[in-house]
């Protein structure tokens, strides 16, 4: 029996009028009731009889009456992208690759956002092993977080905000005890932030602008590391602005605008096409978006997923934030 069958059994079922049901189904009360004949042959009992003036249901159809609903609801659901999503209900665990200094910040309130909603849902978080690689492609992660590199051309990416660079060292750097200007933060000792030992980036290009070169004394592979480095020493590492000024703070760092005409840092999430439909991925790219935006925990105002945004000509190619 096809679903159109079912659709003018429910109507029929539920007005007990042929004239009524046509009128819901959109045709012509003599094609109703050319449909109930068909159900009358198709179910073996006449479904609505002669009483008076009026249809009155069968014992069967009766029986049949909410069943039949129940079916088109069901089939309604499969057929509705996202229907009958609960987040309560969800138990996954998503996989998230991104920088160890965007993880410190963002794990915590995130972890929060999806707990209050969903507490079976777990959160794996994996460093930037792969990136640039077929990891989303082949489903070994959910969701890449940071400064979107070279990209498979099917990924679908998403902006989500721009940050700037700014400088750090421990509170009592000579570097305090004036103005900082490019010659003096050039002057310093730097500590590179690779995972790949890269020792030239783009603080480096914009010194040689301005006929400047600065000493890279120690090339570490984290942001976690350059802090610690930064706070039991003279060197200077990078960080982004207005993130984790807590644990700034209680390192003994001091963060300070860099001298130099430099570019923000656009962060944005990537994922595979095969999820971008899916209810439970796109709940949790939302909570990933609004953590990123506002890690305080404040969600309004988040942007929901537009599921299909992005293709390769809007990715923003270049380093993630090795300095």
């Amino acid at each position: 029996m096809d679903l159109n069958l079912l659709r003018a059994l429910d109507a029929l079922l539920q007005e007990n009028s042929v004239t009524r049901a046509a009128e819901r189904l959109g045709t012509s009360p003599a094609a109703a009731s050319r449909t109930l004949a068909r159900l009358r042959r198709a179910v073996g009992d006449p479904l609505l009889v002669r009483a008076g003036q009026q249809l009155v249901p069968t014992p069967r159809a009766l029986e049949l009456r909410e069943e039949v609903g129940a079916l088109l609801r069901g089939c309604d659901n499969v057929l509705r992208p996202g229907a009958g999503f609960d987040a309560v209900h969800l138990q996954r665990t998503f996989t998230v690759q991104t920088t160890d200094l965007l993880l410190a910040g963002l794990a915590g309130p995130l972890t929060e956002r999806i707990h209050a909603e969903a507490p079976h849902v777990d959160v794996v978080f994996l460093p930037e092993a792969m990136e640039g690689g077929p990891a989303l492609r082949q489903g070994v992660i959910d969701v890449e977080l940071g400064v979107l590199g070279q990209l498979d051309p099917e990924i679908r990416t998403r902006a989500l905000t721009r940050v700037r660079l700014v400088g750090i060292a421990r509170t009592g750097h000579p570097l305090f005890k004036g103005r900082i200007d490019a010659r003096r933060f050039a002057a310093a000792d730097h500590i590179g932030i690779s995972r790949t030992g890269k020792c030239h980036g783009p603080i480096d290009t914009a010194l040689a602008q301005l006929g400047l070169r600065r000493r890279t004394a120690v090339v570490v592979p984290s942001h976690t590391s350059a802090m610690v480095l930064a706070r039991d020493t003279d060197l200077v590492a990078l960080t982004l602005a207005d993130w984790l000024p807590g644990t700034t703070a209680a390192m003994g760092l001091r963060t300070f605008p860099i001298p130099l005409d430099l570019e923000p840092l656009d962060l944005g999430m990537a994922w595979h096409p095969r999820n971008s439909a899916d209810p439970g991925h796109r709940w949790f790219r939302d909570h990933v978006a609004a953590a990123v935006r506002d890690p305080s925990g404040d969600a309004a105002g988040s942007d929901p997923d537009p599921g299909q945004r992005g293709n390769a000509a809007d990715r923003r190619t270049g380093s993630r934030t090795e300095a």
